[in-house]
């Protein structure tokens, strides 16, 4: 994980610091963009400089116009083409986030603590040691009582790990997440030119991006992408491929779906790595229309300012992370690394308003704190978001944008740094502009995840918060 260090940065004048071999190289680098980026411009130059020294002089300049009206209109009509296709090509086409919405499950899906160490020791195929290893991770993990798990395996013994329990838990989560973003926005389906959905365990055959293209009945000319095995910061990933996409196709909409699910994930075995994804994740999805129709611009509430995506995969100890494999019993499950990298952290306070951070655990925003330097009000959205809907994998950033518009604490020109964080290793951030200030009371906010309750955060969440027997 990068920027994870607790130690305060140290000031460093640059006039003082030699280059490295790695800073000159970034230059060199920069150096061949600025090349590459403006080599069309670079290449007039010399055509420009070649044709004013052959050119004739005014007087036979203006005999030759008079005589060759046509030639001299056709000319001019190349040369016109010539820099308007220079200007489109250079120029990037808007982003702007429309709307976003955050599914809710119903009360028949709440996983309190105890119902999970409940669900947790009802098979009979975890181990005392493990039992009491769950134990301890849920009463620090700093979730509340009214995180979302599927009923297939809160209710039914054995729990239900099917195919069709899966479908049936993410097809609710994605498509209750597009109902109601659909109903936010009023786009009509048939508009969407691209469609990218991603849950990173559960990649079934029709995709996920099929089941929604057959559910809504899309145009048979969607682009759809269905992205699998990225993990937590998939989310981001997505937006950022969105973004490509909308700068190649024009005035369209581009939709983005992130889920992931806990049916088929679930660990019964004792490996503790692996125990730990049954601790952490819940239900959650998250629906996201993106646009480039500068018209919509008035009625949209962000606009793309930035994408970086960050991938350490060429390290092994990063590559192994979050790493999906069998136990010594053969039981599949995801172990989970506590390696983290350390790295120098700038001051991002004077950068942003406004902070969205993968709520993956506990430890995970404890280090972005520390390492960020951020405040409590900074890191209320992520550790509410864990609070109250636990971890939710790559829709857990949108959870957390939601309780800051829920707040009423979104006003226009506020900038949003979403990060990510995922297997592979992977940290990605999108970075949002506000166009206009979100009005929480607003007809359009009625469908919040957080409207209902929000005047009840943020609590006080304890260090430890004992599982009552």
């Amino acid at each position: 994980m990068k920027n994870m260090s607790s130690a305060p940065p140290k000031t460093v004048h640059r006039s003082s610091v030699p280059l490295t071999p790695s800073v000159k190289l970034k230059y060199v680098k920069l150096g061949y963009h600025y090349l590459a980026t403006n080599s069309v411009y670079l290449l007039l130059i010399p055509l420009i400089a070649v044709t004013l020294t052959n050119l004739p002089s005014i007087p036979s300049l203006l005999e030759i116009c008079n005589q060759n009206p046509t030639l001299i209109l056709a000319v001019a009509s190349i040369s016109l083409s010539l820099i308007l296709a220079v200007h489109v090509a250079r120029s990037r086409r808007s982003v702007y986030l429309l709307d976003f919405a955050c599914y809710k499950p119903s009360p028949a899906h709440f996983c309190s603590r105890e119902l999970f160490m409940e669900v947790s020791s009802a098979p009979g195929e975890f181990t005392e040691d493990s039992l009491d290893f769950q134990r301890r991770i849920m009463e620090k993990s700093g979730y509340g009582q009214m995180t979302y798990a599927p009923t297939g395996l809160l209710t039914k013994s054995p729990p239900d790990q099917s195919i069709a329990a899966a479908r049936e838990e993410t097809e609710a989560a994605i498509f209750g997440a597009i109902d109601n973003l659909l109903e936010k926005v009023g786009v009509e389906v048939r508009e969407i030119g691209v469609l990218v959905v991603n849950s990173s365990m559960f990649n079934p055959t029709p995709s996920l991006s099929a089941a929604i293209v057959n559910r809504y009945k899309m145009r048979g000319n969607v682009l759809s992408y269905n992205l699998g095995g990225m993990g937590c910061s998939a989310g981001l990933i997505s937006v950022d491929l969105a973004k490509d996409l909308l700068q190649v196709h024009p005035h369209t909409y581009a939709l983005v779906v992130s889920t992931e699910n806990i049916t088929r994930n679930w660990y019964f075995g004792n490996h503790r790595p692996m125990l730990l994804t049954n601790c952490l994740f819940r239900i959650g999805a998250a629906a996201i229309l993106l646009t480039n129709r500068p018209s919509d611009r008035r009625r949209s509430k962000y606009q793309l300012r930035h994408t970086v995506r960050t991938h350490r995969g060429a390290s092994d100890k990063s590559y192994r992370c979050v790493f999906q494999q069998e136990d010594d019993r053969n039981i599949i499950g995801i172990s989970l690394s506590k390696e983290k990298v350390k790295a120098y952290v700038p001051d991002f306070k004077l950068a942003f308003e406004h902070f969205c951070i993968h709520a993956g655990g506990r430890g995970v925003l404890d280090e972005m704190e520390k390492s960020l330097e951020l405040t409590d009000r900074h890191m209320e959205p992520s550790r509410m978001t864990l609070y109250r809907f636990g971890n939710t994998s790559s829709s857990s950033v949108w959870y957390e944008l939601a309780y800051i518009e829920a707040k009423g604490r979104v006003r226009k020109r506020d900038r949003v740094w979403q990060i990510g964080f995922g297997s592979g290793f992977k940290c990605n951030s999108v970075v949002w502009r506000a166009l206009r200030n979100v009005d929480p009371n607003c007809e359009r906010e009625k469908k919040n995840p957080w409207r209902d309750e929000i005047d009840g955060f943020p609590v006080h969440v304890p260090k430890v918060a004992p599982i009552l027997s």
